[in-house]
């Protein structure tokens, strides 16, 4: 029997029975379930309504789930059945049959359904807990008696292994699980179910949910007895297809050939199996949504990945090969689930960056491990450089160690990445300050929001005092508090003739409170709440603007473009989103082109409330890990066509109002996160006479029509590189400013900054200056370019030997400037963000090369 039709079999038999057959829900739990990154079992999806807050689509359902669990990463490959991805079938039951209907059930399908022989089965249930007050399971044993199971084979087991808890407390109850006895040839006569022994196999686990745990200990019944049952599909397959491991299995076995085939060094079991396991394990978290990062669910996906990586290597695989790994798994699982083709050109847009990415930096990170390990230590801080320059997962990094049998700190890790956080945060402070929540709701009722249809409100104040800052709670305000990526609004408090100004808005949950000011109104006193309107305006283009943008993004690149952060103001917009590539100067001047098209043909911008799941059936976009309640928010464009989002924030009533559309910046945030600046209406207008106005300049210094700009430009570039074949052109950059050269212990350093210097000429720059100042000199030079910093530093061989490293030196410089890079002993170069403190950085390359010299 093939995995695909013990699945079905499961299923069939159920639905047979009245159960509703249930899709897998995705990887990624719903928002309210905030205890776990990824679905680790059956039941995860179905908790709303066994806590009874949801109503369930039928007393009776099955389903076979998606899950992951990233507790089982290093056990894979180490033995015959850990998997990170697998399938759990299970049927289930609310308030409907309990133990006797669950067992008969099970004993049917397990005898009938699977075709197992009674003998060959053997049960496990709860023999009782003095702690817990509670006896043998005696309606469990007269359950199985009563479906000729002997007594022989029904055996006891401890709390440890036969009962059920949701967590310290909440809903629990025994359970009984479903053992095969595979013969003595496995073990011994003296072995038992739920023991530690190979000859009996769990295949099927029912939990009996009748109890309820409080803090205390104790235990009082259910309102309704439910049914919650787990069968590892992959167990089962193995069970039935009579072999020894779940990598045997024929969903299984054709990933093991794909690695067998691929392999130019030694084969590796273990190595072939990770490949197998993790391959599937990405395909579906991607699938799902999930893309490589460095924080969460990401790091997940990126650990596993780079995992399979590295074990493809050490099986002596050439190339990116995870591509050919997809296409099996989609092969083999495609139509079972159809997500799995849908998504297929997204799963392999985001496993090809990642692997090419870790790749260009694998084998240097590999060589700097194993130099380490042959030298028989790894501190934290090697661990750190492999996770911070080298992209190596710090697990990964403390497997490869132990199969060395080399110990790392995991707690000197943490602490380096601790500073590395804070460094990168600034050293930025809440100014919102502490007890704002408690401090705020003990003002009053929550204040009601009129803003959708107000900027301007006469209400009642309440106040309060808090670290220096008075805080206004209204009866209603018109001012929208912080929230969803806009910002809060601005404007004043008046407080009889005086005029407060509102610097900021607090949220507090659904409630708010104003900081204001310039004085205080009285506890209790009537005042006049306005908004700043030109700013509400403002911000309301912007936001409009950002759902027509995010809707543009994803018809141009694909509907693996998600929100991935934002920043909502009256001065700008920034736009965070999922996608692996700079975007082309076409795929800009699209984006813009489309955004004011939608912007000229006054499409009208509605907010409707509606239900979640009548939102979703509209298609809206949701905000990913926002929690939304059953009644939402959604904003569409038009009826629809052109944008469709839950969003709580202001908008404008017609695109129209928007008025223009300009892209100022694109650029990468983060890992597979790229950010798009923008601004829209009077600001954007602004711009673009700005932009006309340089472009006529231009034109006058070229002697040129303006329309004749491109050509002129490209004729000079042509002349400068011509020139710059000769040599002139890095010359007379090299000697055009004035360098600062001094001396230090007996080797000469040379630092110099420059202006709209592409960072491309920088390493011939530096290059020169070091060939004009001897053998024993050392040199850092820096330019601004299209707002950012780019970072060089040469050294001469005679001077490396000396301890000065290039890729040390333009490293602490570019952490000055935000940024990082590496490159080889005598030349790296690195890139910043911060333009303003680009003497800084050069300053502290040159205290980076004086200390080498010096130390």
């Amino acid at each position: 029997m093939t995995t695909d039709e013990i699945r079905e079999t499961f299923l069939s038999f159920f639905e047979g029975k009245g159960h509703k057959r249930l899709p897998s829900a995705s990887l990624v739990p719903a928002t309210f379930d905030a205890s776990v990154l990824l679905t680790t079992a059956g039941m995860h999806p179905l908790k709303p309504y066994f806590a009874g807050q949801e109503t369930p689509p039928a007393p009776r359902m099955t389903s076979s789930q998606k899950c992951f669990r990233t507790t089982d990463i290093e056990n894979v490959g180490n033995t015959a059945r850990h998997l990170t991805f697998f399938e759990m079938l299970g049927n289930f039951s609310l308030g409907d049959y309990f133990k006797a209907g669950a067992v008969e059930f099970a004993w049917d399908l397990t005898l009938n359904g699977f075709g197992f022989k009674a003998e060959d089965v053997w049960v496990t249930v709860f023999e009782g807990d003095e702690e817990l007050g509670l006896g043998p399971d005696e309606e469990a044993i007269a359950a199985w008696e009563a479906i000729g199971v002997p007594s022989n084979r029904i055996v006891p087991c401890p709390r440890s292994e036969n009962f059920w808890q949701s967590g310290p407390t909440g809903p629990c109850g025994p359970c009984s699980e479903l053992y095969l006895d595979r013969g003595l040839a496995y073990g011994s006569p003296d072995d038992l179910p739920g023991g530690e022994n190979e000859r009996f196999l769990e295949f099927w686990n029912l939990v009996f949910m009748q109890l309820e745990l409080d803090a205390q200990g104790g235990l009082t019944p259910l309102p309704s007895q439910n049914i919650d049952t787990g069968m590892g599909l992959n167990r089962m397959a193995t069970i039935l297809q009579g072999v020894e491991t779940i990598f045997e299995t024929d969903q299984f076995v054709p990933l093991i050939t794909l690695g067998r085939e691929l392999a130019t060094g030694e084969l590796n079991d273990r190595s072939l199996r990770i490949l197998a396991d993790h391959s599937r394990a990405m395909t579906f978290l991607i699938a799902d949504g999930v893309v490589p990062s460095n924080e969460d669910r990401g790091y997940i996906l990126r650990r596993v990945m780079r995992r399979a990586v590295q074990h493809g290597r050490a099986l002596g695989i050439e190339g990116q090969f995870l591509p050919q790994y997809v296409d099996v798994v989609i092969e083999q699982m495609g139509a079972g689930y159809p997500e799995l083709v849908a998504e297929r050109e997204n799963v392999l847009k985001w496993v090809r960056a990642e692997e090419e990415g870790f790749g260009r930096t694998l084998e240097s990170g590999l060589k700097l491990l194993e130099e380490r390990l042959e030298a028989g230590t790894l501190d934290e801080a090697a661990a750190f450089q492999l996770h911070d320059t080298y992209g190596f997962p710090f697990e990964m990094t403390l497997e490869i160690a132990a199969e060395h049998g080399v110990t790392v700190s995991e707690a000197g890790f943490q602490e380096l990445m601790d500073e590395q956080r804070t460094r990168s945060a600034g050293g930025a402070k809440s100014t919102k300050g502490s007890g704002v929540l408690e401090l705020v709701r003990g003002l009053g009722a929550a204040s009601t929001f009129t803003g959708y249809e107000h900027l301007e409100e006469h209400t009642v104040a309440h106040v309060a005092e808090q670290d220096g800052r008075t805080l206004v709670k209204l009866d209603a305000s018109p001012f929208y508090a912080q929230g969803g990526g806009q910002v809060s609004d601005a404007g004043v408090l008046l407080v009889g003739d005086a005029e407060l100004p509102v610097v900021d808005v607090l949220r507090a949950g659904e409630d708010q409170a104003l900081v204001v000011e310039g004085g205080a109104p009285e506890d209790g006193a009537r005042v006049v709440a306005r908004v700043d309107r030109a700013a509400r305006h403002a911000t309301a283009c912007n936001h409009t603007a950002t759902h027509l943008l995010q809707a543009a993004l994803r018809r141009a690149l694909g509907d693996h473009v998600r929100q991935a952060g934002s920043y909502v103001g009256p001065d700008k917009l920034r736009f965070d989103f999922t996608h692996t590539t700079k975007l082309s100067d076409a795929e800009r001047v699209q984006l813009e082109r489309e955004v004011n098209a939608w912007i000229v043909a006054n499409q009208p911008v509605r907010a409707i409330s509606t239900t979640l799941d009548e939102a979703k059936d509209l298609g809206a976009m949701a905000l990913f890990g926002e929690k939304y309640g059953d009644v939402v928010r959604m904003v569409e464009v038009g009826d629809g066509e052109f944008s469709r989002e839950l969003c709580g924030g202001t908008h404008v009533r017609s695109t129209a109002e928007i008025g223009v559309f300009k892209i100022t910046s694109e650029g990468s945030s983060a890992s597979n996160v790229r950010r798009i600046e923008a601004v829209t209406g009077p600001v954007a207008l602004e711009l673009l006479r700005t932009e006309d106005a340089l472009l006529r300049d231009a034109a006058t210094a070229l002697r040129t029509q303006p329309e004749g700009v491109p050509e002129a430009i490209a004729k000079l570039q042509e002349d400068l590189k011509r020139l710059r074949k000769s040599g002139g052109g890095a010359a007379a950059a090299a000697n055009g400013s004035a360098a600062m050269v001094t001396e230090a212990n007996g080797a000469t350093v040379v630092s110099q900054a420059f202006a709209d210097v592409s960072p491309k000429d920088l390493p011939d720059i530096a290059d020169r200056l070091k060939g004009q100042h001897g053998e024993a000199s050392a040199v850092i030079v820096g330019s601004s370019f299209e707002g950012k910093v780019g970072l060089v530093a040469a050294v001469s061989p005679a001077l490396v030997q000396r301890g000065v490293k290039a890729g040390a030196v333009v490293k602490a410089a570019a952490q000055v400037a935000g940024g990082g890079g590496g490159g080889r002993d005598t030349l790296a170069s690195a890139g910043g963000r911060d333009v303003a403190k680009l003497d800084e950085a050069i300053a502290a390359g040159r205290s980076a090369i004086v200390s080498a010299l010096v130390g």
